[in-house]
């Protein structure tokens, strides 16, 4: 098996770019980006190609730049699998709610073209399918343009929403939907919901808007208190329109929740 090395070797070689060639045009990215960090010496190169030696990061990109490589392709010569990171990250359990900041314009697992064909319209039994998943754009799943969407993670020990929300439920939110809406639902179940960061940290529930107050309205079941903001100190991250969860909690709901005081979590 070729070494990441060795490989960037031969795309110097097809180049036609001799060291010296390397070196010089380094210097062009580090005055470009101001940092010498981005300069990549000649006896440098010959043992990252030669010898093994993995690059720091800074000069990663200015090979990537010199020989019009992706960055996300070189990393994974390096054996740093850049499409794994947000199931790695999934498997990291945070009780605290929080928005997710990966791209979703990068390819995620979703099946590959089937040996027969699914009918989303229909309930359907997906597990038979799994040998076959590959890496294609998420927009597969309902034709979405996921440019505009973001992701957030229930915290484990955030009930605020359960049972229409679980903790530790990925939600989807829609970026163009921010503002708050004061009608037009005929039910708990259609009303929007809302994620939200504050200086605190993340909200995720119902928004209703009371003079100078945005109040963030939990589930009736959570038996918490409504928390109240000024809404210069908040932002409205999107709202939720998809939900995956499971229905068994990973962590049991607290007998009695305490009670929070009917205020910011600022103050």
């Amino acid at each position: 098996m070729e070494r990441p090395g060795e490989k960037l070797k031969q795309v110097r070689e097809r180049l036609k770019l001799t060291y010296r060639d390397v070196v010089e045009a380094s210097q062009v990215i580090a005055r470009r980006r101001s940092g010498d960090d981005f300069l990549i010496a000649l006896s440098r190169l010959a043992d990252i190609e030669n010898k093994g030696t993995v690059p720091t990061i800074y000069r990663l990109y200015s090979l990537c730049a010199i020989y019009r490589l992706e960055l996300r392709e070189v990393l994974g010569w390096y054996g740093v699998p850049l499409d794994d990171l947000p199931s790695d990250a999934l498997a990291i359990r945070l009780d605290e709610t929080h928005a997710i900041g990966f791209s979703a314009d990068g390819p995620v697992t979703v099946p590959q073209p089937l040996d027969r064909e699914a009918d989303m319209n229909q309930t359907t039994f997906l597990s038979h399918l799994l040998r076959r998943w590959g890496k294609t754009p998420l927009n597969f799943l309902g034709g979405l343009d996921i440019r505009h969407y973001r992701y957030g993670l229930i915290g484990l020990e955030d009930w605020s929403m359960a049972p229409v929300i679980q903790p530790g439920s990925l939600v989807l939110i829609d970026q163009n939907r921010r503002r708050i809406t004061r009608g037009g639902w005929t039910s708990q179940y259609d009303r929007p919901i809302y994620f939200l960061e504050h200086r605190g940290g993340y909200r995720c529930g119902w928004c209703a808007l009371a003079e100078d107050r945005l109040i963030v309205l939990p589930h009736p079941s959570s038996q918490q208190a409504p928390a109240v903001f000024d809404p210069a100190e908040i932002d409205v991250v999107g709202q939720v329109i998809g939900v995956g969860m499971l229905l068994e909690p990973v962590k049991r709901r607290p007998a009695r929740p305490p009670a929070a005081p009917l205020k910011s979590p600022n103050q």
